[in-house]
């Protein structure tokens, strides 16, 4: 069945065409989104700091599903890396359609007076200064071209944050910001969106206890705490045409975790 005989609303989630750049695409949340992209017809960018992951991802894409993956290593938390992650999609496929900052990181520390200025300035550097970067290279040429959608792994803990992972909250928060702030920028061409993940089973929650785990699961409504594939409905909703009008929000996805009326 081609593209066009689908009916309408699958053609809102259909992303056959484009590009989808994905950082932190090796595992967990991105590599969820890297196939879920790819399945729905989108040529991806694996990006990671390891060039060998990104690889066995970008195999992945392409025997499961057969389109165009490539791996990129880039370390999100040098600018020099963000820059030739632009340049080499660009160059490789002369467009970029949906940009996924997704790379994160929040090592434990026993307590808030440990933190080093070091910690601080890698933690904030991967969570806002790449996502900062990529977010300001790749929306301009979106906005010049044919425009695109921007979407920020972020955190729920970004609007409640707590003393455990306090730095990685606070970068959150800032990516939150970078989020509103690429909206306005970029539009009307661009969108720009975040998605807040409540507790979910990636690499950062291998280094939780038992307790930990009890306790994001009991926050819940849902009695659990999340999967990857858990986000893959969001991004594909953020990614395309059907929130052709939706910028600028931060959508939570955490189990029923954060709980308000506005």
């Amino acid at each position: 069945m081609s593209v066009q005989e689908l009916p309408w609303w699958a053609r809102m989630f259909d992303l056959t065409g484009r590009v989808a750049v994905v950082t932190g695409g090796s595992r967990g949340i991105g590599r969820a989104l890297v196939l879920a992209f790819a399945a729905a017809g989108a040529d991806v960018v694996v990006s990671s700091r390891k060039l060998d992951a990104c690889q066995e991802v970008a195999r992945e894409v392409e025997r499961t599903t057969g389109r165009r993956a490539l791996a990129v290593a880039a370390h999100v938390g040098r600018w020099d890396d963000c820059d030739r992650l632009v340049d080499t999609t660009y160059a490789e496929f002369g467009r970029c359609d949906v940009l996924v900052n997704n790379a994160g990181m929040s090592p434990l520390y026993p307590e808030l007076t440990s933190i080093s200025e070091e910690y601080w300035d890698k933690v904030s550097a991967v969570n806002l200064k790449g996502p900062f970067r990529l977010g300001v290279r790749v929306g301009a040429r979106m906005a010049a071209s044919d425009g695109g959608s921007i979407i920020n792994v972020s955190t729920i803990g970004s609007l409640r944050p707590g003393a455990d992972e306090l730095v990685y909250a606070c970068a959150k928060a800032g990516l939150n910001a970078l989020t509103i702030g690429l909206a306005e920028a970029f539009g009307p061409r661009v969108r720009a969106n975040a998605i807040l993940p409540g507790g979910v089973a990636t690499d950062i929650a291998e280094a939780w206890t038992d307790e930990q785990r009890e306790r994001a699961a009991a926050l819940t409504t849902m009695g659990r705490i999340g999967v990857p594939d858990d986000l893959v409905g969001a991004a594909l909703w953020l990614a395309g045409d059907a929130s052709a009008w939706v910028s600028g929000i931060l959508v939570r996805v955490d189990g029923g975790t954060y709980r308000q009326t506005s």
